[in-house]
Formats: C-alpha cells, structure tokens, sequence
C-alpha cells in the first residue's frame, strides 16, 4: 500500500507479456504457457496478453462505439442511467457518480453484464445483477456489444486454464467449479481530459484492487494505468493489440495469497479523453467458495505476506460463502444510493 505523500513512479521494469496463440496446441506449450502465467500472477498480479485471436477489427469498431456514445449531451447518455438498470445493475453514471474507496471518481461509464430476458430463472426470482442491458440508440451498439463480450469471456476462460495449468491443477479446474456458468461484468469507462495539465496527483480512479476472479482490460492509445509493485507505481502503457489481464481479490484469495491482487490507479494526465474497457469474468453466481488446496509455496508470495499485510486488511486464509454474497458486499459500495433502492 503506497504511504509516500509523493507517488512514485517507476519506468525501469515492465509488466510481463504472454503470448496465448500456442496455448491449445501442445500439453508441452499449455504448461511453458501456465508457468509463465503462474510467475506473472505471483510477482505482479497483472500481466498483458497477446495472441488471443480476436478481431482487432471488433475491438476498434467496439472502442468507437464508446467514444461516440461518452462524446453525446449529458441529458442523452442519462437516458439510458442506472436507475433505469433496477435490480440488473446496469446502464450509465457520470462524472463523480461511481465511488472507490469513499471518494468520487473522475470517470464516467456504463455497466454491463450477462444478458438475460425476462424468462430466465435469476431474472424472475429477482436475482441482483441479473437481467437486460440498457444499449445507447447508436447503430449496431448492442451486437458488436455481445459479440466482443462473448469472444473476450472465451479467453479469459483459456487463461483460466493455463493459469490452473500453472497451478498444477486440471486445466478445467476453474471451469467445473466456477466458470460453468459466469458472472460476467463489462464496464466502458470514459476519463475527461486533464484539469490541471500533467500534474501526478490528479486521478481518475484511486488506488484499488479489483474484487473478482480475472480482468481483461482493453485500454486506448492514451494510457495511465498504473500498478503498485515493490513499494511503487508502475507504469503499464498501451501495447497494440493487446489485453491487460490482472488478478482480483477472489482469485488472490482461492490461492491464499500466492497470488497477488494488485493495487492500481488511473492518472489524468491527457489533454484527450481516454476510454477503457475492463470485462470482469468471475465465479457463477451461486459457486460455493473453498481454497485451492494444496499449493506449493512461492518465494515471492511469501516475502509479501511477511512484509506488510493486505492494504484493505482482507486475511486470505478465510474464504467461505457463495459468491453472490460476496459479489453483493462488494458492489453496494460503489453506488450507495443504487444499493439503498435495489438492495
């Protein structure tokens, strides 16, 4: 957890890159690919992705899309608000309007999940976060939409088998006990130009970590990402084609701290706005949570769990429950006035 009144910012070391493309060919590349995953996640949390095999036609038609959308009035975008989302969570906030850590973010965006008519099961029962998405009248918005989320779910499910891989575990670990059915979350954020030029203190989001299992970020030529590593910022800019994945709270937990769930920050330092992407691929719903046991140790894993303790105090050796229980704890935090109306 950074302490410095005076942030840090380190340029001397990079995040890892992982290249997927050979991932299914070989039990020989799945485990080279599992290891590097595996060393990715227990020294960093977060590490980039090439190789996935997606269009990069879609994810630029999808990354217009969103500016489009964040570039029309104020009172056009709210048509489409939160509120309007219910008990689906989903839909529009502006500026200030989403909280980390108590405090406003300088952000804009729109939530987005699973999409589920008004037949299913969990829709019908009243299920948070479960239902329709509330889709901007901008021309093909909703199937570029799903067909993006579709394609980014299907490789954060081949990540979460090499990370198994990695694990020593069964590729399909993650899978038959949590993925079967995910919870998928997608977020298009917008962050607003600089106020004060580049001055290193003025943030778009705080400092926080991601509180599920797996993150594929999607970020424009603008950057800003920055993650907290050995004591200080480190800088994660655009790669071209590629997905900044990261390890969340859940997975950090399910591991029982090998894995690092890392803290990060978004800094406005543009003259530009900077859209960015995240789909969060989490647990089922209604997964029952329990440790992966046994792991072997990890020299890196170790030395941090000695140094300091979590920043949010969380004790990883705990973890019990559903994960829509979990999840609800967590989300009802960013919106208060949401979580008092729908919750």
């Amino acid at each position: 957890m950074p302490t410095s009144s005076k942030p840090l910012t380190s340029s001397t070391k990079s995040l890892p890159v992982v290249d997927l493309a050979s991932l299914r060919s070989s039990a020989r590349d799945a485990a080279r690919i599992g290891a590097a995953l595996d060393r990715a996640c227990c020294e960093f949390g977060f590490f980039y992705v090439t190789g996935h095999g997606i269009d990069p036609a879609l994810s630029a038609r999808l990354m217009t899309l969103a500016r489009k959308f964040f570039a029309l009035p104020l009172e056009q975008k709210l048509a489409i608000a939160m509120p309007h989302g219910g008990r689906a969570w989903r839909g529009y906030f502006p500026i200030d309007g989403e909280l980390t850590s108590g405090r406003p973010d300088r952000k804009e965006g729109i939530y987005f999940g699973t999409e589920l008519g008004p037949d299913d099961a969990r829709v019908r029962a009243g299920v948070p976060l479960h239902g329709m998405n509330l889709y901007p009248a901008l021309s093909g918005f909703r199937d570029t939409l799903l067909t993006y989320m579709d394609e980014v779910t299907a490789v954060g499910q081949l990540l979460l088998s090499g990370i198994a891989v990695g694990l020593g575990l069964a590729p399909d670990y993650f899978l038959d006990r949590y993925t079967r059915a995910p919870t998928v979350l997608f977020r298009m954020f917008n962050y607003p130009p600089s106020t004060t030029g580049a001055h290193e203190n003025e943030l778009g989001v705080g400092a926080h970590t991601d509180y599920g299992l797996l993150t594929l970020l999607r970020q424009d030529e603008i950057g800003g990402l920055e993650v907290w590593h050995q004591d200080r910022w480190l800088s994660a800019p655009p790669v071209p084609d590629s997905f900044v994945c990261n390890v969340g709270d859940m997975l950090e937990r399910l591991t029982a701290g090998r894995y690092v769930s890392a803290l990060h920050r978004v800094r406005n330092v543009s003259k530009q706005d900077r859209v960015s992407m995240p789909l969060f691929l989490d647990p089922s719903f209604d997964a029952v949570l329990a440790p992966i046991t046994p792991l072997a140790p990890d020299p890196s894993a170790t030395g941090r769990q000695q140094r300091a303790r979590r920043w949010d105090g969380t004790d990883l050796a705990t973890v019990s429950g559903s994960y829509g229980d979990y999840l609800l704890s967590k989300v009802s935090k960013v919106f208060p006035q949401l979580r008092a109306e729908v919750l």
